[in-house]
């Protein structure tokens, strides 16, 4: 139950940053937008951090350098997102994006890509997917 709870509050935020974003950066610009962006998400980061005290840092020998790339991938996220709702709008360019993120997350799940256990490929799977982009389909015309 928890798992859901934090994925659906997840994207909430997601769409609402999103659109923060994008009118941020028709403002002040693109890549002046991204980095405020993480200025904040740093700062906020790290007040949390400073009460939460989780984690041990020094096990970061223990990850696989290929891990570290998360915070590149976020600057990429914030990017594409402010570009595809300035763009297309904020429906359009979430609907995009889920059907990304779930295509992607299919693969990886099947595959059992970076250490995720692997699930049966399955026509239900793909079917839903399908579905998906049929109905962003009928949503745009």
């Amino acid at each position: 139950m928890q798992g859901i709870f934090f994925s659906l509050i997840a994207g909430l935020f997601i769409t609402i940053q999103g659109v923060f974003n994008a009118r941020l950066g028709e403002t002040i610009g693109v890549w002046h937008t991204t980095v405020i962006v993480h200025i904040v998400g740093l700062l906020l980061s790290g007040t949390i951090f400073l009460f939460a005290r989780d984690g041990h840092v020094k096990q970061i020998k223990e990850v696989q350098p290929i891990y570290l790339l998360g915070g590149a991938f976020g600057v990429l996220i914030v990017f594409g997102e402010l570009m595809g709702i300035s763009l297309l709008g904020a429906s359009f360019a979430v609907s995009l994006l889920l059907v990304s993120q779930l295509m992607f997350a299919f693969l990886i799940d099947t595959k059992g890509l970076f250490g995720v256990s692997k699930i049966h490929f399955s026509v239900n799977r793909v079917a839903g997917i399908a579905i998906m982009i049929l109905g962003i389909i009928i949503f745009k015309l």
